[in-house]
């Protein structure tokens, strides 16, 4: 993975919930977890997270490190795969894992309600990565994915940025300007998720999945890992049925699926739907990410 990560600060950002991830070796399981009821839990809106709160003082603590630690250090490296990232499940076994981001704003608040009920009904279990702004604007769907054991909510950031110290940008989108604006655009959709679900998320992954190599540290020390991916399965949702479906069959043992849930009105779900039966014939089993250490 090329430069090696700093040990993360041991300040804690929260009490109560531990984000160590045990590296043990990951249990087999013979199938996918059962369904649950998609009936909405009872939980506060979206709009009253954390973020209005004030900080508390082992957060303001940690905060002022890492922007001494950061705030003059000059980014070498900038793409999706920088020292950090992780892109396969650690495993040879016929295992792959399917993640779908919610990008939420001007990216699309939109809900593909055929994607998630076909994964629902194939009992398929996926990761789903989910913008502050998407959880705004769908609170009672968050809640009901939230609440289905099938699916594993992961951090997609609070504005759907590109990680930078220095605003720079990803597909015409402007990244965070410095460590602060990093470590608020991790941090504060990092504590929605947890308030609105009761789990913090284990993982995060940027708007437009683009950071510079100082971003990535920071993230580190925040306590996050990076899900990066190395099947690009629609493209930001722009690849027809077609071109899902052939992107799928790439797959292989310990693959990382990156695809959308948020654009209902285009072919992601259909791609999807026609790819994971020929990838069942070939052996293959879907898990969420959590399931199995990360590289």
């Amino acid at each position: 993975m090329g430069k090696s990560i700093p040990t993360p600060i041991e300040t804690p950002i929260t009490t109560g919930i531990s984000k160590e991830i045990p590296i043990e070796t990951p249990k087999e399981t013979t199938a996918a977890p059962a369904p649950a009821a998609m009936d909405t839990p009872t939980i506060p809106s979206a709009a009253s997270s954390d973020q209005s709160s004030s900080p508390s003082p082992a957060f303001t603590t940690l905060e002022k490190t890492l922007i001494e630690r950061y705030g003059n250090a000059k980014p070498k490296k900038w793409g999706e795969n920088v020292p950090g990232v992780r892109t396969h499940l650690t495993t040879k076994d016929q295992v792959i894992a399917l993640t779908f981001d919610a990008c939420g704003g001007k990216e699309g608040s939109g809900y593909d309600e055929k994607l998630i009920n076909y994964l629902i009904k194939e009992n398929i279990p996926a990761t789903l990565f989910i913008n502050a702004r998407w959880i705004t604007a769908n609170k009672d769907i968050f809640a009901k994915l939230a609440a289905n054991p099938l699916f594993e909510i992961e951090n997609h950031g609070t504005e759907h940025r590109p990680l930078s110290v220095n605003g720079k940008l990803a597909y015409g989108i402007a990244g965070t300007k410095n460590v602060n604006d990093i470590i608020h655009e991790v941090k504060d959709n990092a504590d929605q998720i947890e308030k609105l679900t009761g789990r913090r998320p284990l993982f995060f992954r940027s708007g437009t999945a683009y950071y510079d190599d100082i971003a990535a540290e920071v993230v580190h020390d925040l306590g996050f890992q990076l899900a990066g991916y190395n099947v690009l399965g629609d493209a930001g949702a722009t690849y027809n049925t077609d071109q899902v479906y052939k992107a799928l069959l790439k797959a292989r043992s310990g693959s990382i699926v990156l695809a959308h849930m948020n654009h209902p009105e285009k072919d992601t779900a259909e791609g999807i739907m026609k790819a994971i039966p020929e990838l069942q014939k070939a052996g293959y089993r879907f898990v969420l990410l959590a399931s199995y250490t990360l590289n």
